[in-house]
């Protein structure tokens, strides 16, 4: 197995880290999680790091992986066009935290409470419920300004009343959880915190 040293110092860590991440063939989420832990530079507590893959999210902090969810990332593909409906890549962030001390399957328009609750697993429409991380990209070209602008296509990682399908792509581009773990995982994580996510 080859390793891979990243610096701590520098503006390059994270493309460094990233870079000997996804060079690594069918990487796991455990292995490409601990890597970028081990990446991070000293002043950042909390990572996300997604893996599209293994359809999973982890939870980490300071290089410790606190929880391992599983997610729901697009059924149409990976990337960040404008109007395309895919999950973004790369290095992210949390712009915004809404929805504390919603009650679970709290129904949210234009990041708005509506006062309809919806029960886990119902049918028909898929809301955005709970909790709302929305992420901003930090990558210009890949996932920031222009056509490719995670934050302007309100791409979040949210609670669904679909908890039964979690584990498989079934998003129109935002990364779905189940309503208990997001609730968790909103409780730990605070605006600017990095989120990674990966093919």
């Amino acid at each position: 197995m080859r390793t891979h040293h990243c610096s701590r110092h520098g503006t390059d860590i994270a493309q460094g880290c990233v870079a000997a991440a996804t060079a690594a063939p069918r990487s796991y989420l455990l292995l490409l999680a601990l890597l970028l832990a081990s990446c991070a530079a000293p002043d950042t507590q909390h990572q996300i790091v997604v893996s599209t893959r293994e359809q999973k999210l982890a939870l980490i902090d300071r290089g410790n992986i606190l929880a391992i969810y599983p997610v729901s990332t697009s059924k149409f593909g990976l990337g960040d066009w404008r109007g395309s409906r895919f999950t973004p890549l790369g290095k992210l962030q949390i712009a915004e935290k809404i929805g504390d001390s919603a009650p679970p399957g709290t129904v949210f328009k234009d990041r708005r409470r509506t006062g309809e609750i919806v029960a886990p697993d119902s049918p028909g429409r898929d809301p955005i419920v709970t909790r709302i991380l929305w992420l901003r990209g930090l990558e210009p070209g890949v996932n920031r300004g222009g056509q490719v602008d995670t934050y302007d296509r309100y791409v979040y990682i949210h609670g669904t009343n679909h908890e039964d399908r979690i584990g498989e792509p079934l998003s129109a581009g935002c990364v779905l959880m189940r309503n208990l773990d997001i609730i968790e995982l909103y409780e730990q994580v605070r605006v600017g915190d990095l989120v990674w996510i990966t093919d």
